[in-house]
């Protein structure tokens, strides 16, 4: 089977997980330290706070903001957890539609703004691609709520040569094992705001306010140390992946556009075609782990408040992701263009 996330680990995370055990000192200690002031540097942010799921980041971002009975409006395309952190946070979602990119359509999220006046809007930087975000912050600053990015799927994307996850007055992200920064388990908040980062703390810091428990351990941070370091060479080589994919599959299926400005890094490879269905059950008879990222919109997961989502509808029925971490070797890559291309009825280029 070709895998559609394989995470691998090399013997410096296999050492420094040796060396935490013989230290007995398993959490709260140097590698959380260092992962914490490495990955905020990377991303461009003053405050970085580890917690123990992405999850539980949009969750502890959210009760920051003070969300409580107030709307928060996200997209119809994106993983349960982003509107359940609202729910979860006493927040009312607000659902619109995705672009063309599968990212917040913000022509729609002007009007959720106008009909609802949201506390926080939650753009979601699906598969990699990151959101309109110049769009989404000159709404902000014309109406007045929060950013808050979800960055769970987009470690080092960018956009207009600034990462993701900087861009927004907070954002969330994932360190979960199919991420491209996987560490097993993990999340993060992330801000440059020092009154947010105030509030944050005492969600997760004991003391003069009822708090949660949501740290890592030290084994997940030094993993976390290492794959930071891979994770601009994994990003280089998903982009050429999905480089050849584009050249050999357009015609065919309806490959993934990389925003204008944009630095698109390919957690996953979203292909859209009518007989989606038909073409995943013959990748998998032939080994391919192709997955369907989402069967289901938010607002129809939950029956949330939305806006007419036609392009979300129609995605949903259509869209499918093949395997492209970087892990995947040139035979792997041909095998599934040329499955690809046989299960629509198509032979290779002739200069394949």
């Amino acid at each position: 089977m070709i895998k559609i996330i394989e995470p691998r680990f090399s013997q410096e995370e296999k050492e420094i997980v040796l060396e935490i055990l013989n230290s007995g000192h398993i959490t709260r200690g140097k590698w959380t330290n260092l992962f914490q002031e490495e990955f905020a540097d990377y991303i461009g942010v003053k405050h970085l706070f580890t917690l123990c799921s992405g999850t539980v980041a949009l969750f502890i971002a959210l009760k920051a903001l003070e969300v409580e009975d107030r709307y928060v409006v996200v997209p119809a395309m994106s993983f349960m957890a982003t509107i359940d952190a609202v729910y979860l946070a006493g927040g009312i979602p607000v659902v619109v539609d995705v672009d063309d990119y599968y990212t917040m359509d913000t022509n729609q999220l002007e009007d959720a703004v106008k009909k609802y006046n949201p506390k926080v809007v939650l753009p979601v930087h699906l598969y990699g691609q990151p959101a309109d975000m110049d769009a989404i912050l000159w709404l902000s600053h014309r109406y007045g709520f929060y950013v808050l990015e979800d960055a769970a799927q987009a470690h080092g994307a960018e956009w207009k040569d600034k990462r993701v996850g900087s861009l927004g007055h907070l954002s969330a992200f994932s360190f979960y094992a199919s991420k491209n920064l996987p560490m097993g388990e993990g999340g993060a908040i992330a801000t440059n705001d020092d009154k947010i980062a105030n509030s944050i703390k005492k969600w997760i810091d004991f003391g003069d306010h009822p708090a949660f428990n949501l740290r890592i351990t030290e084994f997940q941070a030094g993993i976390g140390y290492v794959q930071l370091k891979k994770l601009e060479e994994n990003n280089k080589k998903r982009r050429e992946i999905a480089q050849k994919y584009k050249q050999h599959l357009n015609g065919g299926f309806v490959n993934p556009e990389e925003r204008e400005e944009a630095y698109h890094v390919y957690h996953l490879y979203t292909l859209r075609h009518p007989n989606r269905d038909q073409i995943v059950a013959y990748l998998k008879e032939r080994g391919i782990d192709a997955r369907v990222y989402y069967p289901y919109l938010l607002h129809q997961l939950r029956g949330a408040e939305h806006l007419p989502a036609p392009r979300a509808e129609r995605f949903k029925k259509e869209v499918f992701s093949i395997p492209v971490h970087p892990y995947l070797t040139e035979e792997d890559i041909n095998t599934i263009i040329e499955s690809l291309l046989a299960s629509i009825g198509l032979a290779p280029h002739p200069l394949y």
